[in-house]
């Protein structure tokens, strides 16, 4: 299992709603800010992997809002993969405040998709390779 967390993402009054709590819509940018960061902290860059002409679009999103992030509140977000990726990859997301509190949790799918000719394929051999040392994988 391949556990990550990004510390310190400070909410901007631009993330907020009338009431001073984030708005739910921004989850999705700091789930995306989580995942993107989780595999560059493996070496790994969505920018070479299109490049490469693979594309990882967002497929399924899950959110659960517990409590409200509020304005200036200082964000750590985990982000676990707790399966080696196939055709599909799975991020599951905590995210908690300055405090530890839990505010939000939740879960995407994205897939692997060939630039070329938008069919799905499976996870790049690079990406594999980055994630085998978080399994338990026999060769």
């Amino acid at each position: 299992m391949f556990v990550y967390e990004v510390k310190g993402i400070r909410v901007r009054y631009a993330d907020t709603d009338q009431m001073g709590y984030v708005y739910y819509g921004n989850y999705a940018r700091y789930y995306e800010i989580g995942r993107v960061e989780a595999l560059r902290s493996l070496d790994f860059h969505y920018k070479v992997m299109e490049d490469e002409g693979v594309m990882m679009p967002v497929y399924e999103s899950h959110f659960r809002y517990l409590k409200p992030g509020r304005y200036d509140d200082e964000l750590n977000i985990q982000v676990t993969i707790k399966d080696m990726p196939g055709i599909r990859i799975f991020f599951q997301y905590e995210i908690r405040n300055q405090q530890n509190v839990l505010l939000n949790t939740g879960d995407t799918t994205l897939v692997f998709q060939r630039r070329d000719n938008g069919k799905l394929c499976l996870a790049p051999d690079k990406l594999l390779n980055k994630l085998k040392p978080y399994f338990d994988i026999k060769e």
